[in-house]
């Protein structure tokens, strides 16, 4: 039986193609979601760009589909209308009856008492207007499309038994033949069956069809050595250019940022196979904004950038190179590029290194539009917490990271990694457990 799906405005702005993703039910749009959306049409960010975007489609089905208050076929086989209530909110629960969340709602229960019989569901990402509807009777639920767990999220990392005999081999040849077929760059722990400390550690290369081992120096990278198994694999990923998009998940203190901006140093400056690093990440306040900050774009952007000149800083004062402030030579040779990411849409980026920081705090869409980014001989790193998320606009299940990371599993040209082991220190490791 098709169901009735009503849509809430922020599933509009938040997927304007929403409409075309509930098979073939019947989609409902409420005429206050449209004025809602008209509100954010002038909006310069990706929400204003979403509002456009909804007005124009529902634009081309109404030129040629016919007539909205009607409803129109949608290709998928499905119904969509723009439902005007008969009667004015009346909630009984409403203490606002003219706010535009209870009239929203309103239409809802007006569409499941027209249609008597049909299940109706209200598609809110509100959770207290999910809480609302549910109070009152009607069947609600979040915007699910788009949207992958964290916890769920797959680890990049699988452990193989073997007899010990082919795990000495393993380290005198540097590769082996898995049984079984294992998913693209997957990074792999070779375990001794009667000798279970006995282990390697190797990545599966999709090229050659084998278990490969680690290419990470003994001697580390830039003066910083992996402390576990988890940063050996994340090192290697990073240093392979045949992996065009790496997605680094982990908590705070388990080295993302550091591992990446010391395998982007090593690759750009010491190998030269990329012709800049690019370091950036968005600009998002934690808490309270100050406000607008004095000086010229240098000026105001430091604030923002300093958590990635704090990294630099301890990887050339520990590195080859001596002296917190060395990286200032490659800023200024243009090798090394420190920016947000306000601007970057338009580029074209070849034979660039590009580490995005803090990418939890962007959208799928914000994502979408760093990666296209990426010229030839380009590869990207995307790293972030899902838990430490600062965009009101996203949470741990619905930010571009997460969604990332999913949607590219078991292709060739990238790999994921999520990393749990906390390593900046035994204080930073318990609060991240504990708070």
């Amino acid at each position: 039986m098709k169901k009735n799906y009503v849509l809430d405005t922020n599933i509009l702005l938040h997927d304007p193609r929403a409409i075309f993703r509930f098979d073939d039910n019947n989609v409902v749009i409420p005429i206050y979601c449209i004025e809602e959306v008209d509100n954010f049409k002038r909006e310069g960010s990706e929400r204003g760009r979403n509002a456009r975007t909804i007005a124009r489609l529902l634009d081309e089905l109404r030129e040629t589909g016919g007539s909205l208050s009607k409803g129109v076929t949608l290709e998928n086989g499905g119904h969509l209308k723009v439902a005007v209530p008969t009667k004015r909110p009346e909630l009984p629960s409403a203490i606002d009856k003219a706010a535009m969340d209870n009239a929203i709602l309103q239409t809802a229960f007006e569409v499941r008492e027209e249609d008597g019989g049909r299940p109706t569901i209200f598609v809110t990402m509100d959770t207290n207007l999910r809480i609302r509807a549910d109070a009152l009777g009607m069947v609600s639920q979040n915007y699910e499309n788009q949207r992958v767990e964290a916890e769920r999220l797959d680890t990049g990392i699988i452990e193989i038994e073997l007899d010990g005999e082919e795990i000495d081999r393993f380290f005198q040849e540097g590769r082996i033949k898995p049984k079984n077929e294992l998913s693209p760059n997957i990074c792999v722990l070779l375990r001794d069956r009667a000798n279970p400390s006995h282990t390697a550690l190797g990545r599966f290369d999709p090229t050659k069809k084998e278990i490969v081992a680690l290419r990470t120096p003994r001697e580390g990278v830039m003066g910083v050595r992996p402390r576990n198994k988890e940063q050996s694999h994340a090192l290697d990923l990073l240093l392979d250019e045949n992996i065009r998009l790496v997605t680094l998940v982990g908590k705070a203190g388990t080295g993302k940022t550091l591992l990446a901006l010391a395998a982007g140093l090593k690759r750009t400056v010491e190998d030269g196979v990329y012709s800049r690093m690019l370091v950036s990440r968005p600009v998002m306040p934690l808490g309270r904004d100050i406000g607008f900050l004095p000086g010229d774009v240098d000026e105001k952007l430091n604030p923002w950038m300093q958590p990635i000149f704090d990294n630099l800083e301890f990887l050339f004062s520990s590195g080859t190179k001596k002296g917190p402030r060395a990286y200032a030579e490659l800023l200024e040779s243009g090798q090394l590029q420190v920016e947000p990411l306000t601007y970057i849409r338009g580029r074209s980026l070849p034979s660039q290194y590009m580490i995005v920081d803090e990418a939890q705090n962007l959208t799928p869409h914000e994502v979408k539009t760093i990666i296209t980014r990426s010229g030839d001989g380009t590869k990207i790193v995307l790293t972030g917490d899902p838990h430490q998320i600062d965009n009101p606009y996203v949470d741990s299940a619905s930010n571009g990271l997460t969604i990332a990371a999913d949607k590219f599993r078991g292709e060739k040209c990238a790999a994921n990694i999520v990393l749990s082991k906390g390593e900046r220190s035994e204080l930073a490791e318990i609060a991240a457990n504990l708070l």
